[in-house]
């Protein structure tokens, strides 16, 4: 089966299945400073994926308490020696939420990172443009973000996506998408677990 992906490092993890792994990139991060994030005004530092995590090491970050949205946040916070302290169970703002002791707090993420959920201040570290491949023809593409989805869309693209999280899903079939298959644990090994479970028709 051919398989769609956005990011290299799961080439070889989709190849490992069995499937030819074709790749394709559908967003760019632009950082939107480099000025020293001093997060010790706050309680809690929330950080609600790799790219603001790989920011925050960037440009120096010091905090008090840093809570991550799920495994794959938290590792890339600690591959710069950055302490976690929290991780939530169900990786998700509405987790983060349910799990964040009492307290001031900072969001730090995408500049359109939904902000309708956390009672945070917030702080953008990157914006996410979306591009507009030549899309190579596949059966079924993994979907990390709904700005990657919406990327999809947006070229004519219509084939069947695997997402990386429900809100990643959400924002797919809201771009008109066909969503087969919905990651358990929101990370790459979940994402690569959801292609691995699936049922496919297509010929592999």
């Amino acid at each position: 089966m051919r398989v769609l992906v956005t990011r290299e490092e799961l080439v070889a993890r989709v190849a490992s299945l069995g499937h030819d792994a074709v790749l394709c990139e559908l967003i760019r991060v632009e950082p939107l400073g480099d000025d020293p994030v001093d997060a010790r005004p706050y309680d809690w530092l929330v950080v609600t994926s790799r790219n603001g995590a790989h920011e925050l090491a960037r440009r120096g970050v010091t905090a008090n308490r840093i809570a991550a949205i799920g495994p794959a946040t938290a590792d890339a916070l600690r591959s710069h020696g950055l302490r976690v302290d929290l991780v939530a169970a169900t990786h998700s703002q509405e987790g983060l939420r349910e799990e964040l002791p009492p307290g001031k707090l900072l969001l730090a993420a995408a500049e359109n990172a939904r902000q309708d959920v956390l009672d945070a201040d917030f702080m953008p570290l990157y914006r996410t443009v979306e591009l507009r491949p030549d899309v190579p023809e596949a059966d079924v593409a993994l979907l990390m973000s709904g700005s990657a989805g919406r990327a999809l869309a947006a070229t004519g693209a219509r084939m069947p996506v695997v997402a990386i999280g429900p809100q990643t899903a959400a924002e797919a079939r809201s771009a008109g998408l066909e969503v087969v298959a919905v990651a358990v644990t929101h990370d790459l090994d979940g994402l690569v677990q959801a292609l691995r479970s699936r049922s496919w028709s297509s010929p592999s």
